[in-house]
C-alpha cells in the first residue's frame, strides 16, 4: 500500500522536528507518537515497510535505530488504534443494556 499525501507530509514534520538526526529525545518520541496517532484516528492506514523505506530513502537520516524507532512507533499506534476500535465494534454489538 503506497503511502497517501497526507502520510508523507505528516513524515514530512517528523524529518523538520526532529533536530539530531542519529537519536531521538523522549519529547520527540511523545511529539511523533501524536503525529501517528492524529494519522490513524483520521482514518489514515499505512504500511510500516513503507515508512521505515521513505524514511531510509529520505535523505538526511543517516543512522538506521531512529528510522526503526519511528517504523515500531507508527505500528504500535496504528495496532492499538485497530485493536480498540475492535474492541469498540464488539462492545457496542454485544450490549445487552436493552437497546
Amino acid at each position: 500500500m503506497p503511502l497517501t499525501n497526507n502520510v508523507i507530509i505528516k513524515l514530512n514534520e517528523i524529518t523538520t522536528m526532529v533536530e539530531d538526526k542519529s537519536k531521538l529525545s523522549e519529547s520527540e518520541i511523545e511529539e511523533i507518537k501524536s503525529i501517528f496517532k492524529e494519522l490513524v484516528e483520521s482514518g489514515e492506514r499505512y504500511d510500516v515497510d513503507e515508512i521505515e523505506f521513505w524514511f531510509e530513502n529520505e535523505g538526511s537520516w543517516k543512522t538506521r535505530a531512529p528510522r526503526i524507532r519511528i517504523a515500531n512507533l507508527s505500528s504500535y499506534i496504528q495496532d492499538k488504534h485497530q485493536q480498540t476500535a475492535h474492541l469498540r465494534v464488539i462492545s457496542d454489538d454485544d450490549c445487552s443494556c436493552g437497546h
